[in-house]
């Protein structure tokens, strides 16, 4: 693939539900909400012009709050929802054409899916879980094996190759379930709510593992959620969705800094920011003499805070890989730390 040029794109996609969803999508085109389709033509918006390009070797973070639509958009990528208009362009070739032979060569190689709920079959051991898209393939079972033991490893479950899904917590279920995904050696996962039913600590262990497998891997990730703080963590494009539709997408911390709607405003306003927000995405262009000491452009606000212990006089030379790429002064990172008023807390 061409640099920059997205691994898959979205042009265009509306899904209504309804027996007779096509002939409803031009009262949605014009403008028709999701309240208004619901009442006169009882038909339900999933999904309205949906324009999003995720690029290869990056987590693209989907979020908004329950009924937004954003599983429903995470199922249109292997078509297990058919979409009312639009393309779904995956490496150049709209998914919406391919025939169910092709579908199901796109469902198995190229393609893989880690669920909310596990879905891990219980009758089976973990290896043979984690072996399944190999197998479904028809590879060989040595092959099968070898793989299945390696990602197992890797995810952290060594050792448990013979056990049941009965026999594992719910965080050593779902790294069954990612080791699955890695097994089938597909250049896209897709991730639907992949941690939301996983107690805090081994949520957060989950988040850390996918981030640094990501390091090594570079898959591209198309991740769920509803909660802020883990799309901040894990995204590198997010999108947030309301009512169907695309309300503000980009890098993450820009639209911490610069949420463009009322909605996103209301949404960003209890994050920590000390702890989400990055030294470079604060950092001005270098033009002092004296540093109170270097910081590395990746680190958070809350480590700068804590090292400068609060004295807003002090600048830090900001580096990435061993160079200079600009400073930051204390009294900047002060009032990044202020959330902007939202319209609706200042009506």
């Amino acid at each position: 693939m061409l640099k920059n040029t997205p691994k898959v794109k979205l042009r265009g996609l509306f899904k209504i539900f309804g027996a007779d969803d096509k002939s409803v999508l031009p009262h949605v085109q014009n403008g028709m909400s999701k309240e208004e389709l619901l009442e006169k033509h009882k038909h339900v918006l999933g999904l309205q012009a949906i324009d999003v390009d995720m690029q290869a070797g990056e987590i693209t973070v989907v979020m908004g709050l329950s009924g937004s639509g954003k599983s429903t958009l995470i199922r249109h990528l292997n078509r297990l929802i058919e979409p009312t208009a639009g393309e779904i362009v995956v490496d150049g070739e709209d998914v919406t054409q391919l025939s169910q032979a092709d579908l199901r060569t796109l469902r198995q190689e190229k393609m893989s899916m880690v669920f909310q709920k596990f879905a891990l079959l219980p009758h089976r051991t973990v290896q043979q879980n984690a072996a399944m898209s190999l197998e479904v393939r028809g590879m060989d079972k040595e092959t099968q094996d070898t793989e299945a033991r390696k990602w197992l490893e890797r995810v952290g479950l060594g050792g448990y190759e013979d056990h049941y899904p009965s026999q594992l917590s719910g965080g050593m279920q779902q790294r069954v379930g990612i080791a699955r995904a890695l097994t089938a050696n597909t250049d896209i996962m897709l991730m639907d709510e992949a941690f939301s039913a996983l107690d805090p600590l081994i949520r957060t262990d989950m988040q850390d593992l996918l981030l640094e497998l990501q390091l090594e891997l570079k898959k591209t990730i198309i991740f769920i959620t509803h909660d802020l703080d883990e799309a901040l963590k894990l995204a590198d494009h997010l999108v947030i969705l309301k009512d169907g539709a695309v309300v503000q997408q980009g890098e993450p911390q820009g639209i911490l800094l610069n949420p463009a709607d009322p909605y996103i405003e209301d949404f960003v306003s209890d994050i920590n920011r000390a702890r989400v927000l990055r030294i470079r995405s604060i950092t001005n262009p270098l033009k002092s003499k004296k540093f109170a000491g270097d910081v590395e452009a990746d680190d958070n606000l809350e480590s700068l805070i804590a090292l400068s212990e609060g004295d807003t006089a002090l600048t830090y030379r900001v580096m990435s890989d061993g160079e200079p790429i600009g400073e930051l002064n204390m009294r900047d990172l002060v009032k990044a730390l202020v959330p902007r008023i939202s319209s609706t807390q200042a009506a």
